[in-house]
């Protein structure tokens, strides 16, 4: 048997989910079976998970928007934009009854929705991957003790975290999911093929640092940063926590190799409440995302539209506080 996993990647919670997946399916009687890795995004030139992709004897989308066709045999996601259209959810609730099919929007994970939905609905607990399923739901949850852990890179698992938010394409994952099926998610961490993919990451996550910190506008609640007068090879989440931490929201525009990308995130720290669903605001955009964080991206070519829709998102978000004064 063969399997077709399309997961979502460049992103530690799409890896998980693909490792934690496999294991349920060998656990679930797929011994032999092989897995190919089908690594999606939403931006330009990223695969999509289409149909066309599915060409397995079992064929699944992990962590990633919800496609109708007959082909698709499983389904894991959490995210609340899962669903392009109504007529997607009611494809995916008439199929919800054939037990291969799970959405959940309240769980911070989907690689922690696959484990326990393996435990609670299959009888199989996945214990030895448990650090990883612990790891992939702090990460995308951003529960970590503070802004400035989030944005450190000292534990060897966050530098590989770096390096699959980098890396993270077909090639990489299909090297590194059978990895983490054999081996601990801290000794895959520290192993010579990440360590040395990293090196490079650390000294470009500290010029991103500090590009962000010359970059960064404050609006009263917001921290708004454009960083697109150069490419940039990722965006990172977290770094205006750690420099503003007083702050509710943040929006930055970065120019990728693929085109400019917004990221938006709702600050855990702040001691302030979430107001806003971050996910809904982005998916007017055509992205997508999380109450506490999401993303959009645009073409090359739209690089002014998206620069005025991150103003106009991060003037929404801190229009909040003057709408309720």
């Amino acid at each position: 048997m063969r399997f077709v996993v399309a997961t979502h990647g460049h992103c530690f919670d799409g890896l998980s989910s693909a490792v934690v997946f496999s294991r349920l399916m060998k656990e679930l009687g797929a011994a032999e079976a092989s897995f190919e890795y089908r690594t999606c995004g939403y931006g330009t030139g990223q695969a999509r998970a289409e149909e066309k992709l599915f060409t397995g004897d079992e064929n699944a989308i992990l962590d990633y928007r919800f496609n109708p066709s007959p082909k698709l045999s499983w389904y894991f996601d959490h995210h609340r934009t899962a669903f392009g259209s109504d007529a997607d959810r009611e494809v995916f609730e008439a199929r919800r009854g054939s037990g291969q099919f799970f959405f959940d929007a309240a769980y911070s994970s989907c690689t922690k929705l696959i484990a326990d939905i393996g435990r609670e609905r299959f009888g199989v607990e996945l214990s030895d991957l448990s650090e990883l399923v612990k790891w992939a739901d702090l990460v995308d949850s951003a529960r970590f003790a503070s802004p400035e852990d989030a944005v450190s890179r000292r534990s060897p698992i966050m530098q590989l975290v770096s390096v699959v938010e980098h890396y993270g394409d077909d090639a990489f994952f299909k090297d590194l999911v059978p990895e983490l099926l054999r081996r601990p998610l801290e000794e895959v961490a520290k192993s010579r093929a990440v360590v040395n993919r990293y090196k490079p990451l650390g000294k470009k996550h500290e010029r991103f640092v500090a590009r962000v910190k010359q970059k960064s506008e404050r609006l009263g609640r917001v921290v708004f940063v454009d960083l697109t007068e150069s490419v940039l090879e990722s965006v990172g989440k977290f770094v205006t926590y750690a420099l503003f931490p007083d702050s509710v929201y943040s929006v930055v525009v970065g120019l990728l190799k693929n085109g400019p990308k917004i990221s938006v995130g709702y600050n855990p720290w702040s001691g302030r409440p979430l107001d806003t669903d971050i996910s809904a605001i982005c998916a007017r955009y055509g992205g997508g995302g999380h109450p506490v964080v999401g993303g959009i991206s645009f073409p090359s070519a739209a690089l002014d539209e998206a620069r005025k829709v991150a103003r106009s998102i991060a003037t929404e978000l801190n229009g909040e506080v003057a709408g309720a004064a």
